[in-house]
């Protein structure tokens, strides 16, 4: 099959890099995939891709793997885009929907991205890797690694969510506790680079985690028959998946995929308890500052400083949505209405974009009769210390039906 990727091309002077050898940043910024869009649209046509098969690899021509022998996969298929009328008449958006992600292999989002990024690095000759991680990532890439018999290692700081710890060790990862925030486990990450000769897999500092995580995007083209909707809520981080859609919308534009070439308002949102791009966002400045205390139950928006930063706030910017911060005290209430009312265990980081949804609303940032999506990038049932709740005891040989 033909590859269609020409060259990386550096978001720090636009500079490109080739794209057959292993690369990272380039002046300390983001690399991003290129295509010649041309030739993708004169190879790929929608009817193709309705004889495929329904996962992330579809889009092979919109997808730097050359070797499509080397896929380092656990079955990643598209996930559910359900309707919730109930939320959604609930929060005064009638044609509100969740896009689940975590129905994906280890429970995430990340899964898209470790399975590509883990499937290149592969390509390309690389045996050891590692990460920083908040929560999901380390499990995702303990687990591609696993599969791609990689060894792997995995730093997180020491309060992260015990499913995700366990969940690190259980896929054969080297796993460490730090006493200090993800960035600082980055730092670590980085000196390893030189010490232990592994390939460093952080958020936007390889180029192809955005590649799997853009296929989000391409997926809810597709399942909404290639006209997109009114809005999209993601939770931010990193920033990687906000960025990949984006990038994704900007390709399906130029093979003329999109009906009408509308695209939505991206909103970023991010709890006010750790917010530094809706805080930049609402200076007009185009990076974050470093915030000195975060602190959120969604661990993985616990990012004081994201490298990608301004690429998030171009594309809120140039989508006309927000990045926005709701409020950390609300986000049990907003994970257990989205449950009760459709089943849908949301995730803490999702929580915060019904915060953010809920504050749109009511200051009329988005059309509330265009269809709105919300990503629930992970699964409810791997934050167990957030999962709190107290059962009422029964004897088994004198019912108390007061209780019930």
């Amino acid at each position: 099959m033909s590859n269609f990727v020409t060259h990386l091309e550096s978001t720090d002077d636009g500079s490109s890099l080739a794209a057959d050898t292993l690369q990272t940043v380039h002046n300390g910024r983001p690399l991003l995939v290129r295509y010649d869009l041309d030739a993708v649209a004169q190879e790929l046509q929608k009817s193709t891709l309705a004889t495929r098969e329904p996962d992330l690899w579809r889009y092979r021509e919109l997808l730097p793997l050359r070797d499509q022998g080397m896929r380092v996969s656990l079955g990643e298929g598209m996930t559910p885009l359900l309707a919730c009328p109930r939320l959604g008449a609930r929060m005064g958006v009638p044609n509100l929907w969740i896009k689940d992600e975590s129905q994906l292999p280890t429970g995430s989002f990340k899964a898209r991205g470790m399975a590509m990024a883990v499937s290149i690095a592969k390509e390309l000759g690389v045996t050891k890797v590692a990460t920083p991680t908040a929560g999901n990532a380390g499990g995702a890439l303990a687990a591609y690694a696993a599969r791609a018999g990689m060894e792997c290692f995995v730093f997180m700081p020491a309060d992260t969510p015990r499913i995700n710890q366990l969940e690190a060790v259980w896929h054969g990862a080297k796993a460490f506790l730090v006493d200090g925030l993800i960035n600082e486990c980055g730092a670590i990450v980085r000196e390893g680079i030189e010490r232990r000769g592994w390939f460093d897999m952080s958020t936007l500092r390889e180029p192809y985690r955005i590649e799997g995580k853009k296929t989000m995007g391409l997926e809810l083209a597709e399942q909404m028959g290639w006209s997109l909707p009114g809005a999209i809520f993601y939770p931010t981080g990193g920033g990687t998946g906000l960025i990949g859609m984006w990038k994704a919308f900007a390709e399906l534009e130029a093979i003329n995929f999109l009906q009408d070439n509308a695209k939505p308002k991206m909103f970023s949102c991010q709890s006010d308890g750790c917010a530094p791009i809706a805080e930049a966002f609402d200076r007009g400045e185009d990076h974050g500052t470093t915030i000195d205390n975060p602190h959120t139950l969604a661990s993985g928006l616990r990012v004081p400083k994201a490298i990608g930063d301004f690429l998030v706030l171009s594309a809120v910017r140039e989508s006309g949505g927000r990045a926005m911060a709701t409020n950390e005290d609300r986000l049990k209430d907003w994970m257990r209405l989205a449950t009760e009312l459709e089943g849908i265990a949301l995730c803490p980081e999702s929580a915060a974009c019904l915060g953010c949804l809920d504050t749109a609303v009511q200051e009329g940032h988005i059309d509330t009769d265009a269809p709105v999506v919300v990503f629930n990038t992970g699964a409810m049932q791997k934050y167990a210390e957030v999962m709190d709740a107290t059962l009422p005891e029964l004897r088994k040989d004198a019912v108390d039906w007061d209780k019930i």
